[in-house]
């Protein structure tokens, strides 16, 4: 498996991984975000397994192919961005909490009900 950069013709495949996430993500930003060089795709085989969409220093969205999950491939993401990144932000529900807090993030309730903040610096 190989962390890269998405290229365009990433994007109908990392469309499927986030929409399969139930991730409501904007077709637009995610172009955008391969334009930037901030959107990350984890593949084998020239197949999309999961994908990690920066802004700034926020992970907007991080999703791997449910077949795929539970196989360290959301942590490599995660690493992967941290690597390009001296400080990460991230807003989830509480089901995923613990995803976040085994990568170092620092979890304080967020705004919203029922949401956590994570900041790994």
């Amino acid at each position: 498996m190989e962390i890269r950069e998405a290229t365009v013709e990433d994007l109908p495949a990392v469309l499927t991984v986030f929409d399969g996430a139930i991730l409501a993500t904007n077709v637009d930003a995610v172009r955008q975000a391969i334009d930037r060089g901030d959107l990350l795709v984890a593949a084998t085989g020239g197949r999309v397994l999961g994908a990690c969409l920066l802004d700034g220093e926020v992970i907007e969205a991080v999703a791997v192919r449910r077949a795929r999950r539970d196989q360290g491939i959301g942590t490599a993401l995660v690493e992967a961005a941290a690597d390009r990144r001296e400080r990460l932000v991230a807003e989830f529900d509480p089901r995923v909490r613990p995803f976040w807090a085994s990568l170092g993030f620092e979890i304080d309730a967020a705004d919203e009900p029922d949401r956590y903040r994570g900041v790994r610096e």
